[in-house]
């Protein structure tokens, strides 16, 4: 369990909440929750999260983690099972699940942002709708409230946009702004916040980028020069297709995909409600350690790399000042790749779950308007490291080294957190 220094101040502030302090069976409800409350409330925080408020890809990763660890200690508070992530307050009489797993998503995400309020009460409202009225359903209610606000009270001051900057001088090697926006590093502040279940941002060593005058430096540069540029690379028609199919927001193909997953596998509500922990926590903290490793490295990217290639000082590059990627390249460093660490803790999550040789996964791209099929974690691990190379975003390394970075960080929470009662 973490916040163990936040677990005081959390279990007053929700034991106000609660009427109630003895334990729930696990056969409390009359009937089989749905877990469909678990899905739905996670496909409103896609939309709320990324649609309503544009929130950066690897900072909407974070809320992700927040609704799911809420969602999860409600559904447990009432069902058991699993030991709760935060210590909650427990409950005395028949309690309904569905209502509690849609009052934790619906206070964690209103809290967050609180623009979208509007939408989002009238999600709740047909969330509730469908749970007959009675005491179940308003105890259901305040197990919700108690895990969103045990929630909340955890994560304040875990760092969030603090006012932090890279400030690097630029020289070979060295990030910098790249073109065409020519803007500085996307939240900084992410590699510093306060993990979910790691100890630190920087728990999981790297060996870090290869020196830019070493022969394994010249074996990807002229990997990226050639696969990755947006005109004149050797890509195949085929390669083109994978690399912009994997330029979607990742953390909300991986969600889709758990949520068909989930539903196909007849999962219960418990354990779709933990599928979705695992995952959420796992991505965010590997998009947290992975910033920290931008941060720490400053790594330039390929675009800067080949264009300042005759500054180097490595025989085996050639420059090319024109040479621009595929599609334009975001904000931050190269080293580690943030699809790559975020997609190496989905993968090892989906194998935890699931098998690492029958993940059996379908992934949509709002990129490409496709779908496609993967049968083995090792599959998708390989096709995402292409894909951003093909992009013209990263050298091998980093994305190598992110993966199995994602895949240290998804073991550490599934062997840490969220595990069974004894």
């Amino acid at each position: 369990m973490r916040f163990k220094h936040a677990l005081a101040t959390s279990v007053v502030l929700v034991a106000g909440l609660a009427t109630s302090a003895v334990t729930v069976p696990a056969d409390a409800s009359a009937r089989r929750s749905d877990p469909a409350v678990v899905t739905t409330w996670n496909t409103i925080a896609t939309r709320t999260i990324f649609t309503e408020n544009a929130t950066p890809v690897p900072v909407g990763t974070l809320y992700y983690g927040f609704v799911s660890i809420a969602v999860y200690d409600a559904v447990v508070a009432i069902e058991g099972r699993y030991r709760p992530y935060l210590r909650q307050p427990s409950v005395h009489g028949k309690a309904s699940t569905e209502a509690a797993a849609a009052t934790a998503a619906y206070r964690v995400l209103s809290n967050y942002f609180p623009a979208s309020a509007s939408n989002l009460a009238s999600d709740y409202a047909a969330s509730l709708s469908g749970i007959p009225d009675g005491s179940a359903k308003s105890r259901g209610q305040r197990v919700g409230e108690a895990a969103a606000a045990s929630l909340i009270a955890a994560r304040t001051n875990d760092g969030r946009g603090a006012p932090i900057t890279l400030d690097v001088t630029p020289a070979p090697g060295v990030w910098r702004p790249t073109p065409e926006l020519l803007a500085p590093m996307l939240a900084p502040w992410l590699g510093f916040v306060r993990p979910l279940a790691l100890k630190s941002p920087t728990q999981v060593r790297l060996p870090g980028p290869d020196p830019i005058t070493s022969k394994a430096y010249a074996r990807d540069f002229a990997e990226v020069k050639a696969t990755g540029a947006g005109v004149g690379s050797s890509r195949t028609p085929e390669q083109t297709q994978t690399a912009l199919f994997w330029n979607a927001p990742v953390p909300v193909q991986y969600n889709a995909a758990l949520r068909d997953r989930t539903a196909s596998s007849g999962m219960d509500i418990v354990r779709t409600a933990r599928a979705f922990a695992l995952l959420n926590t796992s991505t965010s903290d590997a998009v947290i350690a992975c910033w920290r490793a931008k941060y720490d490295y400053a790594y330039w990217r390929p675009i800067t790399a080949i264009r300042l290639a005759d500054t180097d000082g490595n025989p085996a590059t050639a420059a090319d000042p024109t040479w621009s990627p595929l599609v334009a390249t975001p904000p931050y460093p190269d080293y580690v790749s943030g699809h790559a660490c975020l997609t190496g803790a989905a993968s090892e999550t989906f194998s935890r779950l699931f098998g690492a040789s029958s993940i059996d996964i379908d992934v949509s791209s709002s990129v490409t308007s496709t779908s496609r099929h993967y049968e083995t974690a090792a599959a998708l691990d390989a096709e995402t490291k292409n894909a951003r190379i093909w992009l013209g975003l990263h050298f091998r390394q980093a994305m190598d080294d992110g993966n199995r970075l994602g895949h240290r960080v998804s073991t550490w929470a599934a062997t840490h957190e969220f595990q069974p009662m004894h």
